[in-house]
């Protein structure tokens, strides 16, 4: 029972590393451009998963893997890793970030009608007010100031709504997808690293079609950047991803999605700690929205279990 606590535990973590994620991507990005960093972080963090997978699981490589798991983390890593982000992507470009991290907080939406349409799960009354607080919290929060939609045309704005839906499709596609791969206490970890695999795999493998490998491979020899790059591998990538697959396994999709969703409310008090920007009043009260809602669900589940050592293996 109390892996489902782990799991959202793991997915509030995941958050933090994407918003760590977000800050390096963003400075190495500036460097060197966003396809070098995706890149990049892609193959970074395929070396730390074969070499933590080697120390925990014994092999640098999942072995004897169902055929079934290889291919719904195939669809989970295509949809999720190199389309659902090529759209965020664009999507940034077309009407700025704040818009598209507003989108993006649609995922528990998506998440938890899927998640009852496809596993079953229950979402009581508490559940679905939290989550739509929190949505409505993040959203409050990223769309403060409206200098993106004043600046956007009409057929850019319309254009960029699209691809930030189709990036929010993505991720909720990534998750379904990654949960069927999970059943039966499969390893998030070899999970992470195959997906990782073959999201690299098809990344470079287009920058090679496009003529671009060795363009990357220059970049590195910016060392700032470079660093960087490891630094948001390391919890992006690496992290990030396996804890988001802990969480999926062990959380209800709606919640854990939910959860997975604060990294723009948590980059408030990050980015000033950081770089001392001012947060708005706005943005204050969107974080105690956003935090406190999607907390309630979580603490009043975890309230139902007893505690057990065994409960904190994972």
């Amino acid at each position: 029972m109390w892996s489902q606590w782990w799991g959202e535990a793991a997915a509030l973590a995941t958050a933090v590393c994407w918003s760590f994620t977000a800050i390096l991507m963003s400075y190495s990005g500036r460097r060197v451009g966003a396809d070098v960093v995706n890149r990049s972080r892609l193959l970074f963090a395929f070396g730390l998963l074969v070499v933590a997978h080697w120390a925990l699981e014994g092999a640098f490589f999942p072995t004897g893997v169902e055929p079934f798991r290889w291919g719904w983390l195939g669809v989970s890593s295509v949809l999720g890793l190199v389309l659902g982000d090529a759209f965020l992507f664009r999507a940034y470009v077309l009407i700025g970030p704040r818009l598209s991290m507003l989108l993006m907080s649609t995922v528990p939406i998506f998440s938890t009608l899927f998640g009852w349409w496809l596993f079953g799960e229950v979402v009581t009354g508490p559940e679905m007010a939290g989550i739509v607080l929190a949505v409505a919290g993040v959203g409050w929060v990223v769309t403060d100031g409206q200098s993106d939609l004043r600046l956007a045309d009409r057929r850019v704005y319309r254009r960029g709504l699209l691809f930030g839906l189709l990036g929010a499709l993505g991720q909720v596609a990534n998750l379904v997808t990654a949960r069927y791969a999970l059943v039966g206490d499969f390893s998030a970890l070899s999970a992470t690293l195959i997906r990782i695999a073959i999201g690299a795999v098809i990344v470079w493998a287009v920058a090679a079609l496009r003529g671009q490998v060795s363009h990357t491979l220059r970049q590195w020899h910016d060392g700032r950047a470079l660093r960087a790059m490891a630094a948001a591998s390391f919890v992006g990538p690496f992290l990030g991803i396996w804890l988001s697959l802990i969480a999926v396994q062990n959380a209800r999709l709606g919640i854990a999605s939910t959860l997975m969703a604060l990294p723009p409310v948590i980059l408030i008090p990050l980015e000033f700690a950081l770089f001392r920007h001012r947060v708005s009043p706005r943005g204050l009260a969107g974080t105690v929205v956003a935090c406190s809602s999607g907390w309630y669900p979580a603490l009043k589940r975890m309230s139902r279990f007893s505690l057990h050592p065994s409960s904190f293996i994972l």
